[in-house]
C-alpha cells in the first residue's frame, strides 16, 4: 500500500476523504440508559468534540461541546425543558443549537442568532443514541433487526481502544484468524490456566469467499468435512458497511460496532440480542444496560483468555495506526483487499455527489432490515453459543445469568426478569 492510500483510509476528521465518507452514516455515541431527562454527556466522534443531552421535555440534542461565546464546555451545563445552559455565562441553547437566551446581553433574535451552536442530528433506537454528522438531507437511521425485534433480551458492552478503526474492521474480513487466534492460541492460554477450551474454533477452514451485498460484505467459509450446503458458506456472515460486524449463532445475535472516535481511538460496542426459543417467553426488559469490557489486567497486560480480549490484543498491538506500507499480504488476505478497495470506491462515490453503500432514504425499505446469520455456525450452533457465553465479552455482562437461563430454557419455562 502506498503512503497516500494509507493516509486516505485512516484519517477520519473533518475535511478528509474518509471523514467525508463516514459522515454519511449514523453512529452510536451513548446508551439510552445513560441519558435520562436532564442529563448531558461529552462524546467524541470522527475527531469532533460534542455534547449529547436529553432535555427535560425528552428531546435529544447533539451540539459542539464548546460554547460559541467563550468556548467553555457545555458538558456540565444545566439542562432544562427547553435545552442546555452554559455554566460559564448562562447562554442557553435548544437541542437544535439555536441560542435561546443571552442573560447578560441585550438584543432580540438577531443578536441571539450570532451565538447559535453547531448542531447535529441525534436519534434513538434499540437502547442506543445515534449521531449523524453529515450533510443534509440526512439518510434514514437503518432499522436493523437487532434494534427493533420485540420479545428479546438486550445488553450493550463497550470499550475505548487506543487504535485506528480500520485495523479493527480488517479483522472482520480475516476469517482464518478464528482457527489460529481463537482456536490454537486461546486453547493454549486457557489450558495453561486450567480453564475450559474452545470446542470449534480449531476446525480448519478449507475455503473462504466474499460477496458484496446491499449493506456490505458477506464472508463465507467451508470447514474441513463441510460443503457449500453448510450455513457457514450458504448463509455466511455479514459485515455491515462501514463499521459493523454481525455475529452469533442460534438464539444469540450480535453487532460489533467499531465507532471511529478520532484517528487513534475507536469506541467498540458489543450490541447483543437474545431471542428465546419458540414457546419460551422473554422476560420483560425495562431498560437496556451498558457495561464496560476490560481488556487489560491490573499489571497493564492484555487479557487474552477470552475471544474479545484476544482480538483487542491484535488490534492494539499493531500500534495506534497500523503501518500498511510495511505489511506483506498473503493469498488468504482477499477479504482485506476487498474491504480496502470498497472503501476507496465509496470515497469516490461521495466525491461524485452520490450516496455510498448501504445508505437508506426510502422509508418503505426501512421496516425491519433482516440480515443473514447462521444458526448452526461451525455445524453446531448450540456448541458455538455455549462457547460464546463462556469465552466472550458476555462474561462481563450484568445480565449473564439471565442470558444463560433464557437460552437454556425449554418451552413452557419462563425466564426471570432482569
Amino acid at each position: 500500500m502506498t503512503p497516500e492510500e494509507q493516509e486516505t483510509l485512516v484519517r477520519v476528521g473533518p475535511g478528509t476523504p474518509m471523514g467525508a465518507l463516514l459522515r454519511r452514516y449514523w453512529f452510536p455515541v451513548a446508551a439510552s440508559v445513560e441519558l435520562p431527562r436532564g442529563a448531558a454527556r461529552a462524546v467524541r466522534l470522527l475527531g469532533e468534540d460534542l455534547v449529547v443531552f436529553r432535555s427535560g421535555a425528552g428531546e435529544l440534542g447533539l451540539l459542539e461541546e464548546h460554547c460559541p461565546h467563550r468556548r467553555a464546555s457545555l458538558r456540565l451545563g444545566v439542562v432544562d425543558a427547553e435545552g442546555i445552559r452554559c455554566p460559564y455565562h448562562g447562554f442557553k441553547f435548544s437541542p437544535r443549537g439555536r441560542c435561546l437566551e443571552l442573560p447578560s446581553e441585550r438584543g432580540g433574535p438577531r443578536a441571539r442568532a450570532r451565538f447559535d451552536a453547531t448542531a447535529y442530528r441525534a436519534q434513538e433506537l434499540g437502547g442506543l443514541v445515534f449521531a449523524y454528522l453529515g450533510p443534509e438531507p440526512a439518510p434514514l437511521l437503518p432499522r436493523y433487526d437487532l434494534y427493533v425485534w420485540e420479545g428479546v433480551l438486550r445488553d450493550v458492552g463497550r470499550a475505548l481502544l487506543p487504535c485506528n478503526w480500520l485495523q479493527i474492521m480488517e479483522n472482520s474480513v480475516d476469517p482464518l484468524h478464528l482457527e489460529w487466534l481463537h482456536g490454537h492460541h486461546l486453547s493454549a492460554v486457557r489450558r495453561e490456566r486450567g480453564l475450559s477450551e474452545p470446542r470449534l474454533y480449531r476446525r480448519p477452514q478449507l475455503r473462504i469467499g466474499f460477496d458484496v451485498f446491499r449493506f456490505g460484505i458477506v464472508k463465507r467459509r467451508i470447514l474441513e468435512g463441510g460443503s457449500e450446503a453448510d450455513e457457514d458458506w450458504k448463509t455466511g456472515q455479514p459485515l455491515v458497511f462501514p463499521v459493523t460486524l454481525r455475529v452469533g449463532a442460534g438464539l444469540q445475535h450480535r453487532f460489533q460496532i467499531r465507532v471511529p472516535v478520532d484517528d487513534t481511538h475507536t469506541a467498540h460496542w458489543w450490541y447483543a440480542c437474545y431471542r428465546p426459543a419458540e414457546g419460551v417467553p422473554a422476560p420483560t426488559q425495562r431498560e437496556v444496560p451498558v457495561y464496560e469490557v476490560p481488556w487489560r489486567d491490573e499489571r497493564g497486560d492484555f487479557l487474552v483468555d477470552f475471544v474479545d480480549g484476544q482480538d483487542i490484543m491484535t488490534w492494539v498491538s499493531q500500534g495506534e495506526i497500523a503501518d500498511r506500507t510495511r505489511e506483506r499480504l498473503a493469498a488468504s488476505d482477499t477479504g482485506i483487499v476487498l474491504l480496502r478497495k470498497l472503501l476507496l470506491e465509496q470515497i469516490e462515490r461521495v466525491r461524485s455527489g452520490l450516496d455510498p453503500l448501504g445508505v437508506l432514504r426510502d422509508p418503505a425499505e426501512n421496516g425491519i432490515l433482516e440480515l443473514p446469520q447462521e444458526r448452526e455456525k461451525y455445524g453446531d450452533g448450540g456448541a458455538f453459543l455455549a462457547d460464546a457465553l463462556e469465552l466472550t465479552h458476555v462474561r462481563y455482562s450484568p445480565l449473564r445469568d439471565e442470558i444463560r437461563r433464557l437460552v437454556e430454557a425449554r418451552p413452557g419455562e419462563a425466564a426471570r426478569e432482569p
